[in-house]
């Protein structure tokens, strides 16, 4: 019998993992689960796994991701969330010396408006944009997403010229971030799940963002009642609230 997550094509996330692990010189050793099993739909131990869970939703808007070296490998990614919700998700792995022709491609393609997603204390005034313009029929955003460690991101934004002529998005989220898997010292910082979730919502994808929301949410719990070997509340408020989403 097939699981669900075997029933479910890879997506752009999980490819690029499979091609950073072919390239490792020694095994990835993610924490938690027995010898390290983890479900390879959500990267869960199998006892919690949530591949079941995997939303189908159809969006206009894309999401590219350029993630740092392991940021692929690493359970706690929640890059791999954004590819699960959002149809039209690009993964590329980021490289100081090079750039993936694709990704050029990508960036080239008339039917998307690329927007690079960062603070826009740093960036050049007249590149930034914080609300979403009125786009040409046809044509839809693409939310360029640098997946790293803010350190990282930071490098990433200096060191990519082919980014130089693209708008910069700026958020400015109200709300407090819920992200419990890896901490920044600054509430103001969000995690790539929901980040992208912003976006989806100032694109006016509201079902969409919700979704993104509600799954990080049911992502964590798993992830932290298993990191404390004590099973998923299924009745808990992250489970009412994906379940209370999907009636309304």
């Amino acid at each position: 019998m097939k699981t669900a997550s075997a029933l479910k094509a890879p997506h752009a996330v999980s490819r690029l993992r499979t091609e950073r692990l072919a390239r490792s010189a020694k095994p990835f050793l993610a924490r938690g689960g027995i010898k390290g099993e983890r479900c390879p739909g959500c990267r869960l131990v199998p006892s919690h796994c949530i591949c079941a869970l995997r939303p189908e939703l159809p969006t206009q808007s894309g999401m590219c991701l350029l993630m740092a070296d392991i940021e692929p490998l690493k359970p706690s990614n929640t890059g791999w969330l954004i590819a699960d919700v959002v149809p039209d998700t690009f993964a590329f792995g980021w490289a100081r010396t090079e750039v993936e022709p694709a990704l050029l491609a990508l960036l080239a393609d008339p039917q998307w408006q690329a927007f690079v997603v960062f603070p826009g204390e740093f960036v050049a005034p007249e590149r930034v944009v914080s609300d979403m313009p009125d786009l040409p029929a046809g044509q839809h955003p693409l939310f360029i997403l640098l997946d790293a460690t803010w350190p990282e991101a930071r490098k990433m934004f200096r060191k990519s010229p082919y980014l130089n002529h693209l708008p910069v998005l700026s958020l400015n989220p109200e709300q407090v971030s819920r992200y419990q898997l890896r901490r920044s010292r600054r509430d103001d910082h969000f995690c790539t799940s929901e980040v992208a979730s912003l976006c989806l919502e100032l694109a006016g994808e509201m079902r969409a963002a919700e979704t993104l929301q509600a799954y990080l949410d049911v992502y964590t719990h798993h992830y932290l009642q298993a990191k404390h070997q004590l099973p998923p509340d299924l009745q808990g408020p992250a489970h009412e609230r994906w379940q209370g989403l999907k009636k309304s």
